[in-house]
């Protein structure tokens, strides 16, 4: 018998999840947490449906009902099994070397994204949905066909665990060949700093759109390159080319702020636009947050 891991929200915090043994452990910790939250949340009335059930609908035999749950909510719902799949998912990992960073006191973009994405394929795969995952620097480096068994799931974790940063940011040309590979409407789930050329970016973005996939990009940026907080005299190298520069922040923090607004800004207006979903999520953010945006985006799609 499977012995669930409780624990509550406030446990979600990145620096805790990253310290657990385990990816597999990591990624049940958080969707544990995140379903003792949801239960508390305003959501509450969506839980036995996002779990194991579906909404019953015309044509659907009377023996799967699960009662138990209509006694509880007055709606009907059926039983899932286990080769039912309701969605086909792919999630998309940005690996090159500008993910690696991190600030003092927080883990890497590159951690926060591996957890996020292991727990995203673990909550999808517990709802029988099928997924799969591509994780990309300067080129596609790795491709897995989506599918819905806990086998696959620890394939998805075994990949997740083994990739390490490296390459150059090569976000838009990387979007498309994933794109053309796509043949099965479902959701693209990309996850990256998008430290790229935002034209290149949105316009791959909007060629995976218009082929009638949905869409939720999650931005992962460490809290400094938000705020630019150095306070002090400081050398900053490229993690991707090497490059150096010494500079006093303190001098350039408000034209530097302005700059990632407007590259943020540019972003997430685009990806509205379009209907798609867009998350700005600080490595110090717990990862409830990112999930409970994925799961509102779900709801609308059943």
């Amino acid at each position: 018998m499977k012995k669930e891991i409780k624990v509550e929200s406030k446990f979600l915090d990145p620096l805790i999840v990253s310290k657990l043994k385990s990816l597999e452990l990591k990624a049940r910790f958080v969707v544990e947490g995140f379903k003792v939250g949801l239960h508390k949340s305003p959501y509450h009335g969506f839980s036995a449906e996002f779990s194991q059930h579906r909404p019953y609908m015309q044509g659907d035999i009377i023996r799967n009902v699960d009662w138990k749950v209509f006694a509880k909510t007055e709606k009907y719902f059926i039983k899932q099994f286990e080769e039912e799949t309701n969605l086909i998912a792919n999630i998309v990992v940005d690996c090159s070397n500008s993910m690696s960073y991190s600030s003092e006191g927080n883990i890497s973009k590159f951690d926060y994204s591996v957890i996020l994405a292991a727990s995203l394929a673990f909550l999808l795969i517990d709802q029988q949905d099928a997924v799969g995952l591509k994780l990309f620097s300067d080129s596609v480096k790795i491709s897995i066909p989506a599918k819905a068994s806990k086998t696959h799931l620890k394939t998805i974790l075994g990949e997740l665990n083994n990739i390490s940063p490296s390459g150059v940011t090569e976000i838009a040309k990387n979007l498309n060949d994933i794109a053309s590979k796509i043949n099965k409407r479902g959701l693209t789930i990309i996850i990256s700093d998008f430290f790229d050329d935002v034209e290149e970016i949105v316009t791959s973005l909007k060629r995976i759109h218009f082929m009638k996939n949905e869409v939720i990009v999650f931005q992962i940026l460490d809290p400094l390159e938000l705020n630019f907080g150095f306070g002090r005299d400081s050398k900053f190298i490229d993690l991707e080319t090497g490059e150096k520069i010494s500079t006093q922040p303190y001098q350039i923090q408000k034209v530097y702020q302005n700059a990632m607004r407007q590259f943020i800004d540019k972003l997430q207006s685009e990806n509205l636009a379009l209907g798609m979903e867009y998350n700005l999520i600080s490595t110090n953010t717990p990862f409830e947050k990112a999930l409970f945006s994925y799961f509102k985006k779900r709801s609308r799609l059943n």
